[in-house]
């Protein structure tokens, strides 16, 4: 499968703009600021693709919107994503962000761990506004929605995270993609997917295909994702092999501890067991060298490109009976851009 238009680029940027205009009204401008409210305000404002707003507007459009319909959920949806993305960071003890210090280096942690409990208060905002627009009940429905992308998202969190503190090495793919499906495809996909055709369809739709379609895509998504981590250019705006200094259980791992001889299987678990801190750019080379060895990237590619079928077959069947928009050309071709992104 390849990209052959800009449809998608053209509405993510687009979209992504809409978004990044309307939610500066939401990010305090008040004291304290060097503590608290500008840091509130980094990541939001340090940019990125906007995947997750632009799928919640073109599926209400597709369903028969406005734009500014569906703008007050995406805005929720992109600051409810940067203040998981604080806490994340904190947890992975990642170090770098879209290109930057994470901030927790920049500030410690207390002050970012403060600063994204209060974006995610401030995310919720903009639904709050929904009763006046689209009426009570519509907007209650929104709300119950984020909380229950909240709700999954910190179980698939704790999954992964339960996963590295008890040093796991016998997780299959299945174990993965059911984590996945959790901490990655509630709020990359499924919500912005469900609250969009929600406000489209004016709460008329069954939700339950958005949760298959999404649920593909977002798992395409997060492959790709762990893909990059290992192979992406500088333009990459994470830190490069981040992943195995944080010891994340990704499919490639998996795999490699699947296929791995025992003796390197006792090392590659020794590594894993040891803090972060205490693991060396040898530790981190050599498991580089081994997901090598043993094809995992392949692997992990073939895997994404199966995925992404299945997703294109969910839309299908999701949009089915939706008539023919850019909007909802944009939503399949999604598909194709997420398995083939830099």
């Amino acid at each position: 499968m390849s990209v052959t238009s800009t449809l998608v680029p053209t509405i993510l940027g687009e979209y992504g703009a809409m978004t990044r205009a309307a939610l500066r009204d939401y990010l305090p401008a008040r004291e304290p600021r060097r503590h608290l409210y500008d840091l509130v305000a980094d990541y939001p404002l340090r940019g990125g693709k906007m995947m997750r707003p632009s799928l919640c507007i073109a599926a209400a459009c597709a369903f028969g919107a406005r734009p500014d319909d569906a703008l007050g959920a995406a805005v929720s949806i992109e600051l409810l994503h940067n203040a998981l993305l604080i806490h994340d960071d904190i947890e992975d003890g990642s170090e770098q962000r879209r290109g930057r210090p994470t901030l927790h280096l920049e500030h410690g942690v207390p002050l970012a761990l403060n600063a994204g409990d209060t974006l995610a208060l401030v995310g919720l905002r903009p639904l709050f506004e929904y009763p006046g627009r689209l009426g009570a009940d519509l907007a209650l429905r929104l709300v119950q929605e984020a909380e229950r992308m909240a709700l999954i998202s910190a179980e698939g969190q704790a999954l992964e995270l339960g996963w590295r503190h008890d040093n796991l090495i016998d997780l299959t793919d299945a174990d993965y993609l059911r984590m996945v499906l959790k901490k990655t495809c509630w709020l990359a996909t499924i919500f912005p997917l469900r609250a969009g055709a929600l406000i489209g369809s004016r709460a008329a739709l069954d939700l339950d295909a958005f949760i298959r379609f999404g649920f593909f895509l977002g798992a395409t998504f997060q492959i790709q994702d762990d893909l990059l981590n290992l192979v992406a250019d500088r333009s990459y705006g994470k830190e490069r092999d981040g992943d195995l200094w944080e010891g994340k259980r990704t499919l490639m791992l998996i795999r490699l501890f699947r296929e791995s001889a025992p003796a390197d299987r006792d090392r590659l678990t020794a590594i894993l067991r040891a803090a972060r801190a205490e693991r060396t750019a040898a530790d981190v080379g050599w498991i580089r060298a081994q997901i090598d060895r043993y094809d995992c990237v392949e692997y992990a590619r073939r895997y994404a490109h199966r995925l992404a079928g299945a997703a294109l077959h969910e839309y299908s069947l999701a949009f089915a009976n939706v008539p023919d928009s850019r909007d909802k050309r944009f939503l399949e071709e999604m598909v194709t851009w997420v398995v083939e992104r830099n």
